[in-house]
This record gives C-alpha cells, sequence and structure tokens, in this order.
C-alpha cells in the first residue's frame, strides 16, 4: 500500500526543526516489501492529535474557488506545461488550464477557449512559507545526502558500518524461517533499516518527522534506476566554500536501488512519536535488538527513551547505540512540553544499568553528520558507540 494513501500525518508542519547544530543551520540535524513490490509505511496517530496546517495554492485563483488536482506534462516543444483541473465553487462545469510560460490557455467543459496572462509575481499566485519550513526542506536534502548518495559513503561508514558489523557478530545465524528482528527509532530517510533489512533481520524503522517519511516513501518505493534524481544540496551554503563549483555541484541520487538489494521479508516504516507508538502493551518484549544512531539526544526525556528501550527488548536482547549528547530541547524555554532532561553519558549509563541493561562494548568513533566534505569547516562528533545486553527486567515495568 502505498504511504501517503495510507497515513495521517505524525507532525505539526508548523512546528519548528531539531536540528543537529544549534550554532549553525548548514549542518543540521536530523508492512512487507520483497522483489519489487512497495515498502508499506505505517502510522500510529499521536496521542496529542496534532496534524499539520498545510495551505493550497490554486492556479488561476481569481477565476474560481478551488483546485481539486494538479498534474505535469511537457509541450511538444519540451516545454514544461502545467496542467491543473479546476472546480468552480457551486458550479457542475470545470476547466482545463494549460500554461506554457506566462501564458494561460482556460478551455471551458463547452469548449470555448480563452487566453488568460498571469503575472507570476502577483502575491495572490504565491505559497508563503515560513522559514522554519524552508529549513526543514534544506535539512532533508543534506540527509538525501547522508543516507542516498555515493557522496555520503564517507559517513555512512563512520556511522553505518560499525553497527551493521555488530550485527552480523552478534547474531551470526540468521534463520530465514524466524530472522531476527531489529527496531530502528529516528529511521530518517530509512537507509540503515535498509540495510539491516539486507543483512537478514526484519527491520522496522521508526520516524516522527512528516518531511523525513514523504521523502523516505519516494526513493524506497518510487526508485526505478541508480541516479535517477538530482539536487544541489549546497547551493544554500554560502560560507566556508573553496569554489563556486563546489557550491554548485550536483549530487545524484540514490546510490542503489533499494527494490534491489535484496531486502529481508518484513521491512516496513511506521510513523510517529517513539514512545507513544510503541507504548502499546503488545509491544513489550517483541524485539530481538534495538538500534539508535542519532536518536537519544533527540528525547525531551532521555530517561523515558531508555525504559522504553529495555521494555521492547526480549530478555538477553540488545541495544546498538552511535551518537552524541546535543540534546535538541536543552535550550528550550517554554511549556511543560518543552521540557529537556540532559543527562551526562555517565548518567546515561547508570539509568541503562538501573533499567536491567548491561555494557558489552564501549568506544568512541569520530564522525560528521550532514556535513559537507569539500567545506572549509568541518563539525565533528566524537560519538558514543556501545553495546548493551539486557539481562533482566525492569521491576517498574514488570510486576
Amino acid at each position: 500500500m502505498n504511504m501517503l494513501q495510507a497515513f495521517e500525518p505524525p507532525l505539526d508542519m508548523s512546528q519548528d526543526i531539531d536540528i543537529r547544530e544549534k550554532d549553525d543551520q548548514n549542518d543540521v540535524c536530523n508492512d512487507h516489501i520483497s522483489g519489487e513490490r512497495n515498502l508499506s509505511y505505517s502510522n500510529v496517530p499521536s496521542t496529542s492529535g496534532r496534524t499539520p496546517e498545510t495551505d493550497q495554492l490554486c492556479v488561476g485563483e481569481e477565476v474560481n474557488q478551488g483546485c481539486t488536482s494538479h498534474k505535469n506534462r511537457t509541450s511538444d516543444e519540451g516545454i514544461p506545461v502545467y496542467t491543473t483541473r479546476v472546480d468552480n465553487a457551486g458550479c457542475d462545469d470545470a476547466m482545463d488550464i494549460n500554461c506554457e510560460a506566462e501564458l494561460c490557455s482556460v478551455s471551458e467543459s463547452n469548449g470555448n477557449v480563452c487566453s488568460v496572462q498571469l503575472d507570476w509575481l502577483d502575491p495572490s499566485l504565491q505559497l508563503q512559507v515560513p522559514l522554519s519550513d524552508v529549513d526543514k526542506v534544506r535539512c532533508i536534502i543534506r540527509n538525501i545526502v547522508r543516507d542516498w548518495a555515493s557522496e555520503g559513503q564517507c559517513e555512512r561508514d563512520q556511522c553505518y558500518k560499525p553497527i551493521l558489523e555488530e550485527l552480523d557478530r552478534l547474531f551470526p545465524s540468521r534463520s530465514k524461517d524466524r530472522p531476527p528482528c531489529c527496531l530502528v527509532p529516528g529511521a530518517g530517510l530509512g537507509r540503515l533499516a535498509l540495510e539491516i533489512s539486507c543483512l537478514g533481520f526484519i527491520s522496522q524503522g521508526n520516524e516522527f518527522s512528516y518531511y523525513m517519511m514523504i521523502c523516505s516513501n519516494f526513493i524506497l518505493n518510487n526508485t526505478e534506476a541508480v541516479g535517477e534524481w538530482t539536487i544541489y544540496p549546497w547551493i544554500h551554503s554560502n560560507c566556508n566554500s573553496l569554489s563556486d563549483n563546489d557550491q554548485l555541484r550536483p549530487v545524484s541520487f540514490p546510490d542503489i536501488h533499494p527494490a534491489s538489494v535484496g531486502i529481508t521479508e518484513g521491512f516496513s516504516m511506521c510513523g510517529g512519536d517513539f514512545v507513544e507508538v510503541y507504548s502499546d502493551p503488545s509491544q513489550e518484549g517483541t524485539w530481538d535488538t534495538i538500534v539508535t544512531c542519532f536518536f537519544i539526544d533527540t528525547a525531551h526525556n532521555i530517561v523515558e527513551y531508555i525504559e522504553t528501550i529495555s521494555r521492547l527488548l526480549v530478555d538477553g536482547g540488545v541495544w546498538i547505540n552511535l551518537g552524541p549528547l546535543l540534546y535538541h530541547f536543552a535550550d528550550a524555554f517554554g511549556t511543560e512540553d518543552e521540557m529537556s532532561i540532559e543527562l551526562s553519558l555517565e548518567d546515561v549509563k547508570k539509568v541503562a544499568f538501573d533499567c536491567g541493561f548491561q555494557l558489552e562494548r564501549e568506544k568512541f568513533i569520530e564522525t560528521t553528520y550532514t556535513g559537507n566534505p569539500r567545506s572549509m569547516m568541518q563539525n565533528r562528533y566524537s560519538a558514543a558507540f556501545w553495546t548493551m545486553t539486557k539481562i533482566r527486567k525492569p521491576s517498574k515495568y514488570f510486576p
């Protein structure tokens, strides 16, 4: 089932994005498929009842009151033509508006054709996009490079490769009849969850951002060829460029064809808040492993995240984590919903021990996050990487 036909948006699109770099917004954050079948997207509605507020731009607004659909085509001369089906409010007749450049021909249902000159600088034809939404789109573009472009391979090797190697070490025998189950909260654009599925796990990514969900669905379900699309991810970054060509360089994506890489049946993506989505009692003790990459510091309450991870894992289950502790809500001031609990790494591990975890491996990994490899400024993290095993049930959740 196509994701956009199936789920309600889990995020209020008018909210500010959680950015990974607080001092420089140019360095930003953050049911079955096999063969050629579409990836299944599901959503559990947020208990807060938040839904995005979207505005709809209506072309030819002066002659109608609503737009019902939009589609694109190309003229014989190769000029992009935008065809819009327009329904008049209170009327049964409809019109087709075909626009080439600035000249618009309006065809009424009775066959009459008239030409309308449109001024594309007319404020009534422009959609006013909040700057916060612009920043979110730029964030997504940089995340495309990180997850789905050849240029992001080095960063993926720094972050994803240690996780994949650890999973392969901990689960050497992965039965095709009963593959181990892996949950990936904060899955972003889905590359890590896909790579885990290719290892032989039933992998499910969870993502809260509506923007991320739309983009990951587009890439996972609509890719027909490697390098099918081209973006210019650094065009808005005017600082620390070595040359104009570096700033204007194109990046093609994806670097793989998702439907042809050998995923394990059961790969899925689930939209919604991590704690709310997986608070259902049926989720308790159902996951063999949980992987968090640049995720745990996105919490208002990191203790709640750790408790939830422990509750979801089976006895003997494994938690693999990589990332810093750049708490996203550390500078937020306002309502109780904007609270932020900021623990040191030492205290994070103490909370994990109290939740029934035992530390198996720990090290630090130098990495970037959605960084421009050709920039004169490189923001690097000394990210904590650990493997913990759940050895007992926390008494607060289990009698």
